[in-house]
């Protein structure tokens, strides 16, 4: 699956690094029940691309926040942080990501590259019920508590037999990217496809830095 600053026009240059970052990256959160695995987005306009600042996220500032909403959902922190750094691929400014949306309607939101299904399921029941997916660029504390209750939600549909090598964190990461259905079927023992298997690697390279990260709070 399935919750970021004045813009200006990109200039030719600024604007194919932009697009060379997007369509390196996977869009990740899938809508749960989707079972595709994320796709890169298509190419904005110029008339609707936004120019994100330089260095203006980091997700090891939000440890605190993390480390909160993991706990309360019973979530690994660890997971949760090395799963926001995987999502940091592009800007996440709260312009830049509506003026990329209104490109590609169906594009993630937030910090966590949450889509709108994922989001609306998720929240039921929740504190958070009565917010909207559109506030997700605006408060990345919800974006936060979503991912994180969104990984308990995937964390109760894992089969209680599981077979093959990975771990129950890898799975969820993987139930985060994918979707709920692909990561049964991983933990059944299903190979991760190419891109699946990406997401995983850069997972493992993020794993050290997410444990930095917590420990300086």
């Amino acid at each position: 699956m399935r919750h970021m600053v004045t813009t200006r026009h990109c200039s030719p240059v600024r604007l194919a690094t932009v697009v060379l970052v997007l369509a390196a990256g996977t869009a990740a959160c899938t809508p749960a029940g989707s079972g595709a695995a994320g796709r890169a987005p298509t190419t904005p306009t110029p008339a609707t691309s936004a120019s994100p600042p330089a260095g203006a996220y980091d997700p090891a500032r939000l440890a605190p926040q993390v480390t909160s909403r993991a706990r309360q959902a019973g979530v690994n922190p660890q997971l949760l942080m090395a799963i926001l750094y995987n999502e940091a691929y592009k800007p996440h400014d709260p312009e830049w990501e509506r003026a990329w949306q209104r490109t590609k309607p169906d594009a993630a939101f937030g910090i966590a590259n949450m889509h709108k299904a994922a989001f609306d399921q998720t929240k039921r029941g929740r504190d958070f019920a009565d917010r909207a997916w559109q506030e997700l660029p605006d408060d990345r504390d919800l974006a936060i508590e979503a991912a994180a209750w969104y990984l308990h939600d995937l964390a109760g549909q894992l089969p209680a037999q599981r077979s093959g090598p990975l771990s129950r964190d890898e799975l969820l990461a993987l139930g985060y990217n994918t979707g709920a259905g692909n990561m049964r079927a991983f933990a059944r023992g299903t190979a991760p496809g190419p891109q699946a298997q990406s997401y995983l690697d850069r997972l493992h390279n993020n794993w050290a830095i997410a444990r930095q990260a917590l420990q300086r709070t």
